[in-house]
């Protein structure tokens, strides 16, 4: 197999070749110190605030597409054979601005201007996918964007204001198009792609196959995603990563299929390209997975990395546990697979040998009889990490519950399901006592510890209202009400 010692990408359009790259530097880094590209801004370093977002272009099944991303926590290597769009690049015709930039002018929508250009690349991304988009995609854009200014209302209104200055079929990126599309096809070679060296050394495996064998050949390397986790080890903890193998690039770890039976999510799959998919199956979860973080984490993030994760508190394993998906986990050319739920063995311990990853995710389809429900608890409705997350999946025929899946985040050292709530239910009748009764089995199955984010008490009182919630919601025939006023 080929290996070649460089990444290589387009920036602004313009092909980028770096050698002397190693396994944590940032994006954000290189193109504020290397490059000079200011107007791309340190704020948090976390993929909190939006100030660093940038465009990163990417083909897939012979598509280019354009995602908003956090530039602070996006790994330079990770851009291999991908076009980045800073703020600089942005032009309209002739001398004029970019129509985004001409209505954040009209709009008056730049204060203290520290985090405009992060505003404007995620308009920018949302303005090319929609040209009219409504408050709530609007709203959507912008939870990974933060003004310390309170200047959210101009910027809401330039957003709805910016095809008065153009359209997404006359944008310079529209225009370009074929031939960014033909640059980056010349960048995918088939090689593995080998930078840096010791704690510093990234891998970028050719394929999946070749993936499972640098793993073997590197089993205590650390296998980076989407960034939006190890990213913070790096910027925060200043923590060495190498070797480290990325695997963002994987087009066989990105694939998404559903049967009659089950929905098959690769690992690589990331919260945003897998939303239509879950959220068309399992509509309950639409209002839950435009929480998980921002836009930005949420185009970078990957189903797999949360699972492989293995956080008590990650977002994704209470709901899909709950659900009853399995996981399929690959070492070498051996695959095994497991429920989601046995996949959790102890705090930072999973149930996952050196040298093996997780391939796939299988979610079955819904069933009839089936009523679900899924729930955050957050200090911050948006882009914050859960207090409380729960799952709740209970099958009632001829006014029984037959089955019960009842799954919790936040709860206990892993995301576990709640044992003694379910037995509570499984017979019962399909009524407000049987939930009573699970909220008061939940003591019997979690012993919640208390931290900055929330206190046992706390933690316990919300995860017993969630069976109140859930048995009201379900009952009544203003679902939305008790949603907003929950």
């Amino acid at each position: 197999m080929p290996v070649r010692s460089e990444i290589r990408f387009l920036l602004n359009g313009v092909p980028v070749s770096a050698e002397t790259v190693g396994a944590s530097d940032t994006l954000l880094d290189y193109l504020r110190l290397n490059r000079r590209l200011t107007g791309t801004k340190e704020g948090c370093a976390e993929g909190d605030c939006g100030a660093c977002t940038v465009l990163v272009g990417r083909l897939h099944n012979g598509q280019l597409r354009y995602e908003a991303v956090n530039a602070c926590i996006r790994f330079l290597v990770s851009l291999d054979g991908c076009h980045v769009v800073t703020v600089e690049h942005l032009r309209g015709e002739g001398d004029a601005l970019h129509p985004v930039q001409q209505a954040m002018v009209e709009e008056h929508g730049s204060q203290c201007g520290f985090c405009t250009p992060g505003f404007v690349m995620s308009l920018y991304a949302l303005w090319m996918e929609v040209a009219e988009p409504s408050e709530m995609q609007i709203e959507t854009a912008l939870q990974g964007n933060l003004c310390r200014c309170t200047g959210y209302a101009p910027i809401v209104r330039a957003a709805h204001a910016i095809s008065r200055y153009g359209t997404p079929a006359a944008d310079f990126l529209a225009a370009e198009r074929a031939a960014v599309t033909a640059e980056l096809e010349k960048l995918h070679d088939g090689a593995r792609v080998v930078v840096g060296a010791g704690q510093d050394m990234a891998i970028l495996p050719a394929d999946v196959d070749d993936l499972a064998e640098v793993l073997l050949e590197h089993p205590k390397a650390t296998i980076v995603a989407g960034a939006t986790d190890v990213g913070l080890w790096v910027t925060k903890f200043l923590r060495p990563i190498g070797p480290a193998v990325f695997l963002g690039h994987l087009s066989e770890l990105k694939t998404i299929e559903r049967t009659d039976e089950v929905i098959t999510i690769g690992a690589g799959v990331s919260y945003s390209e897998a939303e239509d998919v879950l959220t068309s199956a399992y509509p309950h979860i639409a209002d839950y997975w435009s929480r998980i973080a921002g836009w930005q984490v949420r185009n970078m993030g990957t189903i797999g990395g949360n699972i492989a994760n293995g956080s008590p508190i990650g977002d994704t394993p209470p709901v899909l546990i709950a659900l009853g998906a399995t996981i399929t986990l690959r070492h070498g050319a051996y695959r095994r697979t497991l429920l989601l739920e046995d996949f959790f063995v102890d705090y930072g311990k999973q149930d996952r040998a050196e040298g093996e990853f997780v391939e796939a995710i299988h979610i079955p389809v819904p069933l009839s009889g089936w009523r679900h429900a899924a729930y955050k608890i957050s200090k911050r409705r948006d882009e914050d990490i859960s207090s409380v997350a729960a799952g709740i999946s209970v099958k009632v025929v001829d006014g029984l519950i037959s089955e019960a899946r009842v799954a919790f985040g936040g709860m206990a050292a892993t995301p576990k399901r709640a044992a003694q709530a379910e037995a509570a239910l499984i017979g019962q009748a399909w009524s407000g006592e049987s939930f009573e009764a699970a909220a008061s089995a939940l003591g019997e199955d979690f012993a919640p510890l208390t931290d900055w984010r929330a206190s046992s008490e706390y933690r316990m009182t919300v995860a017993q209202n969630l069976f109140r919630r859930f048995w009201l919601e379900q009952t009544s025939d203003d679902v939305a009400a008790i949603r907003l006023t929950a």
